[in-house]
């Protein structure tokens, strides 16, 4: 029987019932950032049984299984995360959270569960395969920096991998949609933080004051010039100010204020620019307030790159794919995820997979739910890449 997308999708579809119940024990059952120690149990158990290499602890809660096939090399790596938010689950179905305060509302439960269909269907054809392929199950995608923290413990060694694949879920979009953009497709991540030292007194008597509050709502205003008068049409960037606070009282002017949100980009160089100019901003813009006020930018995850190439075959594949309907291919949002860490070391691919339920419920959001029916088309599409680029023809090639 030749090895073909469409042998894995039927092969996927046999598996659908296993898939939802993976998805929905781990959905019962989840765990925060570096405390995925149960979902890693389920995950390691079910590669040691596919007779993997497997270590556990690897960036403190993170799995790895190498399947090897006929040779070595080359290597593909398949990364999935684990994680879950600290939001409290609304979803009215029968395998809502068990854990209060705790929900997979990103859909990470999905991507294990398609994580361990990949790694069946691909064992099941090991034979087949002429190189290696590195699961990686990873933990703290939520801001954490869990792709570091793995590769801090030598995830990118023994052996090195050659290409580098992930996926995630889309509620946004219909099942039998797919979307492999090229080149940026997700955004650099940085978090600020500005704290505004100023002059507190009543506020009946704002002379006296040196008011904190006031030089933060020029702030937070003259930051969006940053967007509207120093990038270009194509110079794609984003400053949101996610939280203000200042004082507590009625007829106090505070002493202080605090700003802190997120920034977003794809271009370094533009990245560069913002941060020039937030600093700028915000230091002269205290000076004229008769304030003083300091910046404090940290780097969370880089922007995510699809190799072209690896794009060009992914979506390929993805056409040979009979459930596979619909493939976008200008595809760039400002979210972000550290698979990026592992793009930037090998060329590969982010895969987005439908599974809209056409509730109006997206990610991070309590009521945030899935069609289950959409997670046979994820594993099978990874899995039916990764035969691609291990296939003898292609080692040939």
């Amino acid at each position: 029987m030749k090895l073909t997308p469409a042998v894995f999708m039927n092969e996927a579809e046999q598996m659908s019932d296993q898939i939802t119940a993976w998805r929905r024990d781990i959905h019962q059952h989840p765990e925060l950032r570096f405390t995925e120690v149960r979902t890693a149990g389920i995950v390691a158990d079910h590669l040691q049984a596919l007779g993997m290499e497997v270590k556990t602890g690897v960036g403190k809660t993170g799995v790895t299984g190498l399947l090897r096939g006929t040779s070595d090399t080359p290597v593909v790596l398949l990364r999935f995360d684990m994680d879950a938010l600290p939001i409290q689950e609304e979803t009215p179905v029968e395998y809502a959270s068990k854990i209060p305060g705790v929900m997979h509302a990103c859909g990470h439960d999905t991507h294990v569960a398609m994580g361990l269909a990949a790694a069946s269907l691909l064992s099941l054809h090991r034979a087949e395969l002429a190189g290696s392929v590195k699961f990686v199950f990873q933990p703290a995608e939520e801001g954490a920096g869990g792709a570091l923290a793995m590769i801090a413990d030598g995830v990118l060694e023994d052996p090195k991998p050659d290409y580098a694949f992930g996926m995630h879920i889309d509620a946004t979009r219909p099942k039998g949609t797919v979307a492999i953009g090229e080149g940026y497709v997700l955004a650099a991540a940085d978090e600020f933080h500005i704290h505004i030292q100023g002059k507190g007194g009543h506020g009946a008597l704002p002379e006296l004051t040196s008011d904190p509050l006031m030089a933060g709502v020029q702030i937070v205003n003259a930051l969006q010039t940053i967007i509207s008068r120093n990038t270009g049409l194509l110079d794609l960037a984003l400053i949101s100010v996610c939280s203000f606070e200042a004082g507590h009282a009625f007829n106090i002017i505070p002493e202080t204020a605090e700003l802190s949100g997120t920034i977003r980009t794809y271009e370094p160089a533009i990245q560069k620019m913002v941060y020039q100019r937030m600093k700028e901003i915000v230091h002269h813009t205290a000076l004229a307030s008769g304030v003083k006020a300091e910046v404090e930018i940290r780097q969370i995850v880089s922007a995510a790159w699809n190799d072209p190439k690896m794009a060009v075959l992914s979506r390929r594949i993805a056409g040979e794919i009979p459930a596979i309907r619909h493939i976008e291919t200008d595809y760039r949002v400002s979210p972000s995820d550290d698979l990026a860490e592992f793009l930037a070391a090998a060329p590969g691919c982010d895969l987005i997979i439908g599974a809209s339920l056409g509730s109006g419920y997206f990610h991070h959001h309590p009521r945030f739910d899935i069609d289950e029916t959409a997670m046979p088309v994820g594993g099978a599409l990874i899995a039916s890449i990764t035969a691609e680029l291990l296939s003898s023809t292609k080692k040939e090639e």
